[in-house]
């Protein structure tokens, strides 16, 4: 009786969206050989390709590139005044999403038996879409279509033609004075990689640090950097208008001391993201957004209506590529085989980073977090410039930072912040993930010489500190007996 199918579907799932949740989500449904369609209305790839990571990430190695050439006298070389041809770095990151692209491409994932079609998808009902005027049904939907960079109602904010992440690579002409609203990570990154490469960059952060999310130490160690390269950092400091100029545009805002103007000739903004949930005929049947606009999910990633599943920045609650790909698995999973089996979506074990030199990288609890919701732990941090690959590199600058329980080398989380922090953290996560605390990361072989021996020492740190005092002195006794 359960088999029965009460009713005739041309596939077994629809999902709305080509960014990384949509494309995992129908790459798994093909593989386990049911029939899915993939509906995207822009370029395939989604955020992450065409405007997000893959581009950001190419603009800020030519920017460290850069930076890394003008301390070439820091490492014995002579290199002159390099500066950046803005236009070629932007072609560059274009010639880099070229190359990307054929991984998340149409012609890829129809070859992996996907049904691709670029069309703009409007649910009729739960079982039935329209894709521009052509009418399919599936047994179940999945709603990938990502989030889009939100711009704040300022008084005059249009006048002054904001850029955002989604914008900023069309351009071809480097702005001589860029304002970034916003400390965030997007914030944070372009504001460093425009500097870099030649911008005068004042950031603009309302609140009283960057990086709110991280512990303060970790902003205050990018902000110094920040500040040692010549970017303008402004905490504290409130938008209120712009005024728009034939010459400059103006930046009116509020701080602690009274009003500052803020002459800029273009301005970034980056304030955070807002899902894209508009078009698809989602309220029509009950299904409606939480206060930040994301579509609420439950722990199988079902929205409110129960043949209608969900994934990535849509619905968060972390906006990573990264966790869409890990939620995606448990909705295409869940849509094709609930009853008969149902997996919980775990977010236990979360890693992230941010991009800034030095980068950012962290899993699981921090000190604030850990405080703010009083749990229990023991901070043991090794710092970067003890560590002999980070002195060679001329990258010394930095820390490992790990939370423990008291007493316990179980690891609550892990922040690092340094050069290749990103690359570092993964220990932690598969750790993490599988159980293991620093004993064991003490008792692994790690490379000489090599960054990663950081996670081993800030293990022996810990070790150090929960030296066996007892067990010690008894040893230092049966050595004195054997010298007689």
């Amino acid at each position: 009786l359960l088999l029965r199918r009460r009713r005739h579907y041309d596939y077994n799932l629809a999902v709305i969206g080509g960014g990384a949740a949509g494309l995992v989500s129908a790459y798994i449904a093909a593989t386990v050989r049911a029939r899915v369609i993939l509906i995207e209305k822009g370029p395939m790839g989604g955020d992450c390709l065409n405007t997000g990571c893959v581009p950001s990430k190419a603009l800020l190695r030519s920017a460290q590139v850069l930076q890394l050439a003008r301390r070439g006298e820091e490492f014995g070389l002579q290199t002159g005044q390099p500066s950046a041809d803005f236009a070629a770095v932007m072609a560059r990151v274009q010639r880099v999403i070229a190359r990307v692209a054929p991984h998340d491409s149409a012609e890829r994932y129809r070859g992996l038996g996907v049904e691709v079609a670029q069309a703009r998808a409007r649910l009729l009902d739960a079982h039935t879409l329209e894709l521009d005027g052509r009418r399919i049904s599936a047994r179940k939907v999945i709603v990938a279509t990502g989030a889009r960079p939100v711009l704040p109602p300022i008084p005059g904010i249009e006048a002054v033609q904001p850029l955002t992440s989604d914008t900023v690579w069309g351009l071809r002409e480097r702005p001589r004075r860029l304002l970034v609203l916003g400390g965030g990570p997007i914030g944070c990154e372009l504001a460093q990689a425009f500097q870099r490469l030649g911008s005068a960059v004042t950031l603009v952060q309302r609140g009283p640090r960057l990086l709110p999310r991280e512990d303060a130490a970790v902003g205050a160690q990018v902000a110094a950097r920040l500040a040692a390269e010549g970017l303008r950092v402004l905490t504290g400091h409130s938008a209120q208008c712009f005024e728009a100029g034939e010459s400059e545009h103006t930046l009116i805002c509020t701080h602690a001391d009274g009003e500052v103007r803020i002459a800029f000739d273009r301005v970034l903004v980056a304030l955070g993201r807002r899902a894209n949930t508009e078009g698809l005929g989602l309220e029509e049947l009950g299904i409606t957004t939480d206060a930040g606009g994301r579509l609420p999910a439950d722990g199988l990633l079902r929205t409110s209506h129960p043949d209608v599943y969900v994934c990535g920045d849509v619905t968060g609650p972390y906006q990573f590529t990264h966790t869409a790909a890990h939620q995606a698995w448990y909705a295409a999973v869940n849509a094709l085989f609930a009853p008969f089996a149902r997996f919980r979506v775990d977010y236990r074990v979360i890693p992230w980073a941010t991009y800034t030199d030095p980068e950012v990288a962290r899993v699981g609890l921090n000190r604030q977090e850990a405080e703010a919701q009083g749990i229990a732990h023991e901070v043991t941090t090794f710092g970067l410039e003890e560590l002999d690959r980070a002195i060679t590199e001329g990258e010394a600058d930095g820390f490992v930072s790990v939370l423990t329980p008291p007493g316990s080398d179980r690891i609550l989380g892990v922040t690092i912040v340094g050069a290749h922090a990103s690359e570092m953290l993964a220990e932690f996560v598969l750790a993490m993930r599988h159980g293991l605390g620093l004993k064991k990361i003490l008792a692994t072989i790690h490379v000489y010489p090599t960054l990663n021996e950081a996670n081993k020492y800030v293990a022996g740190e810990w070790r150090r500190r929960h030296a066996p005092e007892g067990l010690l002195r008894g040893l230092a006794r049966f050595h004195a007996w054997r010298r007689g």
